[in-house]
Parts: C-alpha cells; sequence; structure tokens
C-alpha cells in the first residue's frame, strides 16, 4: 500500500517540485514560445525540459539498454525426478515383511538392503541353491576320479566322456540356481528369508508397505531416486516451442530461490490432451535445494532471428502514450518521448524490436512521472 501511495504522488510531486523552481524553468522554455513560435513547439513534441536536481527529486533513474540474448519466457513449470535415475523397488517373490532398513528421505547405496521378505518360495531357492551345489560338488569329484584312472588306462574313454558331461550340467544347474536367487534378492539371515536390495544410490521417496505385511510378486515397496539432478517439466505453445533448442538456460525461480537449468529435451510433437510441446530442463540439485513436485516459475531464453544484437530494456522502461509503446530517451535538456516497436516481453524484460540504437541512456524507473509530465505538457500547447 506504501508504494502504490508513493507511485500515486511522485507525479504531484514532481509538478509542485517543478512549480517550486520558481522562474528558472519558466525562463527556459518562455523564449523558445515567443522566438520560435507555433513551428518550433511542434518541433519539440514529445520533449520534456528537466534539470539534473528534477530528476533526483522524481526519483528517475537512468540506464542504458542490455544488448544481447533473444528475450525471456516466463511460464509455470514443475520439478521433477530424472526418469533415469529413479528406480522401483518391488518384491520378486511373495512373503512377508519382517523387516524395513530405510524410511522416507533416507538415503541408500546401490545393493544394500532394504527389505527382508520371509516366505516359503524363498526357502526352496534357497534350497535348490545348496543342492545344485552338493551336485556339482559331486560331478565334479567323479570327473577328477575318472580323469585319473583314464589316465592310468583303468577306465575307458567313454566313462570319462560322461564324467565330464555330468560335471558339465551340474555346474550350468548351480549357476541356474544361483541367477534365480539373485533376481529374487540375496541375503536375508535364514533359509528362508530374502532381503530385497536397492538397484541404484539415492534417497527414498517413496515406501508403500509396512512390516509384517504379506506382499504378492511384483508388489511396488520402495521407490528410490537420485536427486543430484533433477527435471525440469513445462510446456511450450507452438509458436514458442521454434524459438527454444536444447542447451538453452532456464532460470528457475520460486520461495527465495533460483538456480539455472538447461534445456536438454524439445518434443517433436504435441501433448494430446494438452495440445502444448512438453519440453524437459536438467537442473543440478546437489545442495538438495528443490523438490519433486515442487511448482516454480521459469524464465526460459528464447532463440530468435535477432541472435545475440537483441536489444533489452526493463519493462519499467515502456510506457504507452495514446496507445503507443514509448521510451523515454536522455537528452541535454531532459527527456525525449520516442515511439517503439516492442518484440517479446516476459517478467521484467522487454525487447525492442525498432526505435531504439542500444547506446541510448533511457529513464529505466518512474518512468510513469515522465509520462504525466508529457501529458500535461501537451494539454498545454491545446490551450494555446
Amino acid at each position: 500500500m506504501l508504494e502504490k501511495t508513493r507511485a500515486a504522488l511522485l507525479p504531484l510531486t514532481l509538478a509542485l517540485f517543478l512549480a517550486s523552481c520558481g522562474g528558472e524553468a519558466s525562463n527556459e522554455t518562455v523564449p523558445a514560445h515567443e522566438e520560435g513560435g507555433a513551428g518550433e513547439e511542434h518541433a519539440d513534441e514529445g520533449q520534456i525540459v528537466l534539470t539534473e536536481d528534477q530528476i533526483a527529486a522524481a526519483a528517475i533513474q537512468i540506464g542504458r539498454p542490455t544488448i544481447g540474448g533473444s528475450g525471456m519466457l516466463e511460464l509455470p513449470a514443475t520439478i521433477e525426478g530424472d526418469p533415469q535415475a529413479t528406480q522401483v523397488v518391488s518384491a520378486a517373490i511373495g512373503g512377508r515383511i519382517v523387516a524395513l532398513t530405510r524410511n522416507l528421505g533416507q538415503s541408500i547405496g546401490r545393493g544394500q538392503t532394504l527389505a527382508i521378505i520371509e516366505s516359503r518360495e524363498a526357502a526352496m531357492l534357497k534350497g535348490e541353491v545348496e543342492a545344485s551345489r552338493a551336485r556339482l560338488a559331486l560331478a565334479s569329484s567323479n570327473l577328477a576320479r575318472e580323469q585319473r584312472l583314464f589316465a592310468q588306462r583303468v577306465s575307458p574313454e567313454q566313462d570319462l566322456i560322461a564324467a565330464r558331461t555330468a560335471a558339465t550340467e551340474a555346474r550350468i544347474a548351480y549357476n541356474q540356481a544361483g541367477s534365480q536367487m539373485s533376481a529374487a534378492g540375496g541375503g536375508g539371515g535364514g533359509m528362508n528369508r530374502l532381503g530385497i536390495v536397492a538397484p541404484v544410490s539415492g534417497q527414498v521417496i517413496s515406501r508403500n508397505v509396512v512390516l509384517g505385511q504379506t506382499v504378492a510378486a511384483d508388489t511396488e515397496l520402495y521407490r528410490v531416486a537420485n536427486l543430484a539432478s533433477v527435471s525440469l517439466s513445462l510446456n511450450l505453445q507452438p509458436a514458442d516451442a521454434g524459438r527454444v533448442k536444447p542447451g538453452n538456460s532456464v532460470t528457475v525461480m520460486a520461495a527465495g530461490r533460483q538456480a539455472t537449468a538447461r534445456v536438454s529435451f524439445v518434443s517433436p510433437v504435441l501433448d494430446a490432451r494438452t495440445r502444448l510441446v512438453p519440453v524437459i530442463a536438467t537442473l543440478d540439485n546437489r545442495d538438495s535445494q528443490w523438490r519433486v513436485g515442487e511448482p516454480v516459475t521459469a524464465s526460459v531464453q528464447l532463440s530468435g532471428s535477432g541472435g545475440d544484437r537483441a536489444i533489452r530494456v526493463p519493462a519499467t522502461a515502456v510506457q504507452t502514450v495514446e496507445g503507443k509503446p514509448m521510451v523515454f530517451v536522455r537528452t541535454a535538456k531532459g527527456f525525449q518521448a520516442t515511439p517503439v516497436t516492442l518484440g517479446d516481453k516476459s517478467g521484467d524484460t522487454a525487447i525492442i524490436a525498432t526505435g531504439l540504437k542500444g547506446s541510448e541512456q533511457i529513464a529505466t524507473t518512474n518512468s510513469f512521472t515522465l509520462k504525466a509530465e508529457l501529458g500535461k505538457g501537451e494539454a498545454t500547447h491545446e490551450d494555446h
């Protein structure tokens, strides 16, 4: 409320200040009317005469346009986990949950145990591994004996071949049992227990079971994600998507935080439901300041035909006078209202397509005060 009141009083303050300067301001302008008449008055259309003190009293700040970049497009976006760094941890066999080693938000290393399941199927898998190991040991022992007997010319070669075949089959059966065991889990601390391990390192972002719960095979137990890098999901209008390329920067803002992401994917097809173009940017999150599912504001760098010569000004520098955008350019006597053509305008930045060279000094803040003063000057000309 205080800022709005101050903004409303600025034109009045400037007017009072101009009046308080007495004859000084009048002495600068009256002779021009007397000498030049109506023709010179028309030539000075759009000019606002102000001294340095008057500019300071009106709190008008002066700066130069920024040259470079092709503008920004501001739109809402959502933080998402990197699909390539997120893993669902499921129960490979049915059974009862007898241990859970991690809770939500806790870290887990690849290969570390997340849960232990107790079941009859686990006992069968472990039993098959032990039985196949025993058969392999026996077959290997028989093979070694047949090799000695064959070397001593006591046993025929046929018996050696049979022993070698039996040992090979036993080894295949043992490897197969071990693979089935590894697919289901490992360890567990008992003949009828299996440990479910984490496939990737990261944080637990979801847990869907409790101790003592009986689960079926393929039930989701946990969801683990490596959040050192997250994705930024946003949707663009087709007309804007053509000016966004992989590698363009994206400024991400939310709740006093700001970071820079990079566009990694621009979809070549429209979303069937929204008719918008999905875009994904990659955001460094090693400091864990961004959360999956969090809504944010994204300012996307546009790749336009203007290239690196685009002229950008603060949005506060642009005022609309009689339906036309104007920028107030600093002159020796004050300011000149200069018509411009606007390109993209997003957030606090506007692109000037025509009207400025980029080297001018312009009023960047409180330019509405100059607009009000310009309006008073035009009204005075009409009265004359």
